[in-house]
This record gives C-alpha cells, structure tokens and sequence, in this order.
C-alpha cells in the first residue's frame, strides 16, 4: 500500500469522529482497488459506537458496490453469519441501496440478507432485546425490507409475507413499520397488479 492509503487507515481509527468517518468511507475505495484483506477490518468499523462511524460502514460498502456488486455480496452473505448485531444491521443497510438493487441477482441477496438478519433478531433471547445494538438492528430491518421488496416484487411479497405469523413482537413491528414506508404501499394499493397480495395490513400505528 502506499502513504495515501496507509494515512485513510489511520483516519479509520482516530479518536476525532469526523476523521474517523473519512477514513472508513475511504476503505471502501480500497476495497475497489482490490485490497480484499481490508474487509475485515471494514467489519469491526461496523461496531464503532459512533452512529456516524457506522454509518460510513455502509456508505464504504455500497462504493465498493457501485464498482464490483460481487464483491458487495460476499462480503453482505459473510456478515450476516456474524453474531453482532451491528454487523448484520451494517450488511443490510449496505446492500438495501435502490440504485444498487437494479441488478436482479443482488436484488435478490438483499432480500436473502433480510431474512436471515431477521430470523437472527428473533433469535435474540428477550431478555436481551433491549440492548442498543439489538435496538439499532431491529430500527435498520423497519426500513431494509420495503427497499428489497421494491427491487424484487414478486419474490420479495412472498417472502415478506412469511413474516406474518411469525408471533415475534420485534418481527412483527418491523412488519408494521416497513407498511408504512411509501415504496412499499405504493406496490400493496396498486390495483393493476397481479402481485401477491398475501402481506398483512397489520396496525400502522404500532
């Protein structure tokens, strides 16, 4: 690596928040460069206390996705095997990118990366659910699934529409949520559709 790129790693853990950001952003032009190793150092970023940090986690991915959607779903289908939930919330904020979601087949990873982050927030025991990164994911899912169901319609109503009877309050306020969201309304009321319809109208104002 050159001076450039040692000094955006340095940027990457400095204490200045602000820096901070820029340098983890400025992974994710790494990573296009071809430095594959530096995804694993991207995943611990994803974990940073800092909102903002965590934030730039995902923006550094869907750079990397907007040069290489492969590469953006590989990385997307090793997260969400993680046990943190900040590192499932950054893999689905990352991918769940309409201007990436074009592509079919990563329209259908996200979707993928949805379910299976959801099956692992309704794995958290009760008795932690409560914790701010369970809180954080759970607030990402409310909105992750409306962007992937848009991309992919009929495969993403049916596969939200399994989350109906889940039984789970957490899945089943992210269902609530995602109702909300106009992308998604917009395909449910629509009444020249020949969509599935199977997705329940559930209580907006849960």
């Amino acid at each position: 690596m050159g001076d450039d790129d040692d000094l955006v790693r340095r940027l990457a853990t400095d204490p200045d928040e602000y820096l901070r950001c820029c340098g983890i952003v400025g992974l994710g032009r790494l990573l296009t460069q071809g430095a594959a190793e530096l995804a694993d150092e991207l995943r611990e970023h994803a974990c940073d206390p800092s909102w903002r940090a965590r934030e730039a986690v995902a923006i550094a991915l869907q750079r990397l996705g907007d040069q290489d959607l492969g590469r953006l779903r590989t990385i997307v289908a090793v997260w969400v095997t993680d046990d943190r939930p900040l590192v499932w919330r950054a893999a689905i904020a990352a991918i769940c990118e309409p201007r990436l979601l074009k592509d079919a087949t990563t329209a259908a990873a996200a979707l993928d990366a949805c379910a299976s982050v959801t099956a692992g927030l309704a794995a958290v025991p009760a008795s932690d659910r409560r914790r701010a990164d369970v809180r954080t994911l759970r607030q990402a899912l409310g909105y992750c699934w409306s962007v992937a169901v848009a991309a992919e319609p009929v495969r993403g109503l049916a596969a939200f529409a399994t989350l109906r009877g889940h039984g789970d309050p957490d899945v089943g306020w992210v269902v609530r949520e995602n109702l909300r969201k106009a992308r998604l309304r917009r395909i449910l009321d629509d009444p020249r559709s020949d969509l599935p319809h199977g997705v329940p109208d559930g209580d907006p104002g849960g």
